[in-house]
Parts: C-alpha cells; structure tokens; sequence
C-alpha cells in the first residue's frame, strides 16, 4: 500500500513537472520578451510610442529571423520585422538590446535584440536610407 502511495505522489511531481515545463520551452522556443521603453523607439517601418511591447520570434521554421512586435498584452501586431543573426562574445543572463542615437530629435533606433542566454541575436534590417542616417548620426 505505501509503494503504491509512493508511485502516485512520484507521478503527480512528475505530471505537475511536464506541465510546468512546456510553457517555458514555448518562450525559449519564440523568444517572446517584453520590453519597457521610456521614449519613443524606431524599429524599421515604425515608431513605437513608449510602453511595453512583446517582441516575439514569428512561427516560421523556415526563417528564423523574422520579429513579431505586439503590445504588451499580445493581442495587436504592430509591426513585423525582418532581423538578420547578430552575434556577441558573450552570453548574457538578461534581455539584451542597443540603440543607435538619433539627431535633431528623433528617437532612438533600436539596433539589436538578444534573448537572454543567447550569444546569436537579432539585429534589425532598415532601409538603406536610414541605414546612411544610422551611419552618419554615428560618426558625428
């Protein structure tokens, strides 16, 4: 009787355990992250007034660099992105971002995104023109 006791509790820790354990693979798997921006922030193709956003990998196991923007709550798209892989030294322990600063007011343009742990992150693709801006903000 206790043996069978122990086989019952031993399975629920480990039904409770699986559980538990697929929503983190999901975030691990679309990256989902929710950031918090004072300011306004460029992403490519759009202004993101300040407030929280998710930034999610979309679904698309062909093309792994393709950014999802929501808002905070992930019920509206606000922008769909195409990234290239950027890579870094280093693994970090939090969500990783830069900026590119902006002249004559504008805001900032957001530049990279690594998820946490990750040392290959995403680095957002702008248009040529502001690319050059990007460019020559940097050099002044």
């Amino acid at each position: 009787m206790k043996f069978l006791k122990l086989r019952m509790i031993a399975g629920l820790i480990i039904a409770f355990t699986l559980i538990f354990e697929v929503p983190a693979h999901a975030n691990e798997e679309n990256q989902m992250t929710k950031l918090t921006f004072s300011q306004s922030v460029q992403v490519p193709g759009r202004i993101l007034p300040a407030g929280t956003y998710q930034f999610v990998l979309a679904t698309n196991d062909s093309n792994r660099n393709i950014v999802e923007v929501f808002n905070a709550d992930g019920t509206d798209l606000y922008a769909t992105i195409q990234t290239i892989s950027a890579e870094r030294g280093r693994k970090a322990y939090g969500t990783s971002v830069t900026f590119a600063q902006r002249s004559n007011g504008q805001p900032k343009a957001l530049v990279t995104w690594f998820y946490p742990g990750n040392d290959v992150g995403h680095e957002f693709v702008y248009s040529k023109q502001v690319e050059s801006e990007l460019a020559q903000a940097a050099n002044n």
